[in-house]
């Protein structure tokens, strides 16, 4: 039995089209925005230090000048895939360089940037510019109406996943019974002056949460029919700009937005199409066929691979020990949105014992403020940051009160309190473990205080 049967008969191309130039266009005014807002320089020249992702720390770091070649290629890029341009090369290359620049620092992760790297590496091996594109227009790609329903459903998917998974991850007593860290955040909402008062009340930090949870597992149903479409993309819109309203959190509710007109009909995507022609080169739609790259046995391997790799990576938590949320392990790519306020206060000592030396760090000599509080609460970042002190400290000489002491065999040491949700601290890390002798693949939870709840 192919479960992929159905997936490899024709349909229009127009939401493919729809789709690519929405995405092309986002991207163009979030790399712009990003540059306008000097994040490129703060968040990746002037650090001294980068959090690697564990496996991709081979990766070279670039030069300012290749740091700003990247950002160049993806306004670039972002262009010719709006206008479906040399559009394989633009995706790949596009892909390629958004994944490199996410790679670079893990203090700078965010889940909408995930799901970008996703829906770019799927838009290598969709072809969206058979129709409304330079590609058709200069005769670079064959004429085609046609694609491949697996094309639109394997989108549609992605979507399902990130709502799917969000709203499974909602079910849990923080959320649902605490109104955390909602709560927290609502209270502290200063910047929404006329409804400052009320955002404060307890109940509507409940109401927002259930409401969140009942939407993200739900609105993917509500979206594939028909009868409830126009309802459910008005919730849509409704949930993303009063999320965009009272969060920071960036271009991420306008993707979403943006992305979930992939289930509306064919003939909406086709009009939407038509009253764009009026402004540019007419496109007639037909019933050309289209002629794919790849087999269907191909295709059904990648479509297999994708989607279990999707469903597998959020799942992945249950396999290590301890609270998620205390250790973070399988937290990264897992779509747990808004789900966590984590705040510490950490402070690292350099102890060499041969000369009983012992230096408190100034975190701000080595890390910017957003490096460090992202950090101070995450295990794997906590490591790194130990590594890094041991190798920069290691047979130097460091001044203390006017005195020149040689450091030979440091130790790196922490003492790290945390909040969670609403919490009081609680200690992190207690002091007297040698962080930098701990390796990135060793349990996590030894060296880690245990979770009180």
């Amino acid at each position: 039995m192919n479960p992929f049967k159905n997936w490899h008969s024709e349909t229009s191309a127009a939401p493919l089209a729809v789709y690519r130039i929405c995405f092309g266009l986002l991207m163009l005014f979030s790399t712009v925005r990003f540059i306008s807002k000097g994040w490129v320089t703060s968040l990746y020249i002037e650090p001294k230090f980068h959090f690697s992702y564990q496996g991709f720390d081979w990766l070279p770091y670039p030069s300012e000048f290749g740091i700003w070649t990247l950002f160049i290629l993806l306004i670039i890029t972002s262009l010719f895939i709006t206008l479906g341009f040399l559009y394989r090369f633009s995706t790949i290359l596009f892909f390629l360089s958004f994944s490199f620049v996410e790679l670079l620092d893990k203090a700078n992760y965010l889940n909408h940037y995930y799901f970008v790297s996703l829906v770019a590496f799927l838009l290598i091996f969709i072809s969206s510019h058979r129709m409304f594109s330079l590609d058709r227009f200069f005769g670079l790609v064959k004429s085609s109406t046609q694609a491949r329903l697996w094309e639109i459903r394997i989108l549609q998917f992605q979507i399902s996943v990130v709502y799917f998974f969000a709203g499974i991850a909602k079910i849990e007593a923080d959320w649902l019974l605490n109104a955390q860290p909602l709560k927290y955040w609502l209270h502290t909402a200063n910047h929404i002056s006329f409804f400052g008062d009320l955002l404060k009340q307890d109940w509507v930090a409940y109401l927002f949460s259930w409401v969140g949870c009942i939407y993200d597992l739900t609105i993917v149903l509500f979206l594939v029919m028909q009868k409830t479409r126009k309802a459910a993309y008005f919730a849509v819109i409704t949930f993303h700009l009063t999320t965009w309203l009272l969060f920071p959190i960036g271009v991420f509710p306008w993707v979403m937005m943006a992305a979930t007109t992939i289930f509306f009909s064919i003939q909406f995507h086709e009009q939407l199409l038509q009253f764009l022609s009026r402004f540019l080169r007419r496109t007639k739609l037909n019933n050309e066929s289209k002629n794919g790259y790849f087999n269907k046995t191909m295709i059904n391997v990648f479509l297999i691979t994708f989607i279990s790799f999707q469903i597998l990576t959020p799942l992945r938590f249950i396999l290590y020990e301890g609270d998620l949320f205390w250790t973070e392990n399988g937290y990264r790519f897992s779509w747990r949105v808004m789900l966590m306020e984590k705040t510490a206060t950490s402070n690292f000592y350099v102890i060499d014992n041969s000369t009983n030396t012992e230096l408190e760090v100034n975190n701000a000599d080595f890390l910017t403020k957003n490096q460090e509080k992202m950090m101070a609460a995450q295990p794997d970042m906590i490591l790194q940051y130990s590594q890094f002190l041991k190798n920069e400290f290691t047979d130097t000489i460091i001044n203390r009160f006017g005195h020149e002491l040689n450091v030979s065999t440091p130790e790196i040491q922490a003492e790290i309190f945390v909040t969670l949700n609403g919490r009081p601290h609680q200690e992190y890390v207690s002091k007297g473990i040698d962080l930098s002798t701990i390796t990135m693949n060793e349990n996590p939870y030894n060296w880690l205080e245990k979770f009180n709840d």
